[in-house]
């Protein structure tokens, strides 16, 4: 009969009994499967400084910016230097990247601008990147057109077509405060105005609501009248009681109470009592005081007028010199 040779898998070998299984092969296979992982991971020049520059910037000690000097530092090299210019651009283009100066030492400053935000940034030119940046520093104390105008060096009719690009898009808003009505200020959109802008809880729509501290005024000396038999009433008495009765349409913390209590206090309808065991004032009644006395007006006109002591109805006795005044 013919015998039929059996065809070898490719790539296998013939081990004789006996024989030791070569390595060689094998070993020169390992190291081409691993030279071409490698060439897949291969990242060109650019975009090695471009994650390391991103990377530098996520640091958290970096959260404000890093400054020029730092960058500088960490990208020496000659051939970066280039490539880092196009990283900067490419960033600043698609709105991912904010430079800023910082006013103490007026050197350049780099932010990493979080991707949601980024979004918003896109279409905008250097121009109105710029009045951003100015309005956002200002907080939500806001900033005046006049300022804005002299820190970016933008004439007022381009300002006013970025200001109406950036209202639209929903980035800024226009406010007014009640210390110049007349007048705009720019805040980010998503921004609540401080109460040095609106005046806080005393004012409504700009205007000094005095109906409004009125009922607050008399619902405070109802409290020192009538809670703890008149002896005395805290602030957080009185706040609580407040809350209580729902006298006011806004909620009141402890400063704003003790600002309307401290108003009766200088309009002399209450006054400071004492302290109790926390160290707290308690506000009791303002006490009459009378200026009756017992001469007569043309007394006064006595050349030795002020050097009498003066005996009040009320008890008190003035001495001479002392301060006193008489009413008829």
């Amino acid at each position: 009969m013919p015998v039929t040779k059996k065809k070898r898998p490719a790539g296998s070998s013939i081990v004789m009994p006996g024989a030791k299984k070569r390595k060689g092969v094998q070993s020169v296979r390992i190291k081409e499967e691993s030279g071409s992982e490698k060439r897949t991971d291969n990242k060109s020049p650019r975009e090695v400084v471009r994650d390391r520059f991103v990377e530098l910037l996520s640091q958290s000690r970096y959260k404000m910016g890093a400054s020029n000097k730092v960058i500088q530092s960490e990208f020496s090299k000659a051939e970066e230097k280039p490539l880092l210019v196009q990283v900067i651009n490419e960033l600043s283009k698609a709105s991912k990247l904010q430079m800023s100066k910082s006013g103490m030492d007026n050197e350049l400053y780099y932010t990493l601008v979080a991707d949601e935000i980024a979004q918003k940034y896109i279409g905008l030119d250097v121009s109105a990147k710029l009045v951003l940046q100015c309005i956002e520093k200002a907080g939500n104390n806001g900033i005046w057109t006049k300022e804005i105008r002299m820190q970016t060096n933008i004439q007022q009719q381009a300002l006013n077509k970025i200001f109406k690009q950036l209202e639209q898009r929903c980035l800024i808003k226009p406010v007014k405060s009640v210390t110049a009505k007349a007048k705009k200020l720019y805040m980010l959109y998503e921004l609540t105005p401080s109460k040095e802008i609106t005046g806080g809880v005393w004012y409504s729509g700009l205007e000094f609501d005095h109906e409004f501290i009125s009922e607050l005024r008399t619902f405070v000396m109802h409290c020192v009248r009538r809670l703890n038999s008149g002896q005395g009433v805290k602030i957080s008495e009185i706040k609580k009681k407040m809350e209580q009765a729902k006298v006011s349409r806004v909620e009141l913390n402890a400063d704003e109470v003790k600002q309307l209590v401290q108003t009766l206090v200088f309009d002399n309808y209450i006054e400071e009592g004492t302290l109790d065991d926390n160290g707290d004032v308690c506000y009791i009644c303002a006490r009459t005081v009378s200026t009756s006395c017992h001469f007569k007006w043309w007394d006064a006109l006595s050349p030795d007028f002020h050097f009498r002591a003066i005996k009040c109805e009320d008890g008190v006795t003035l001495g001479p010199h002392e301060p006193h005044h008489h009413t008829a």
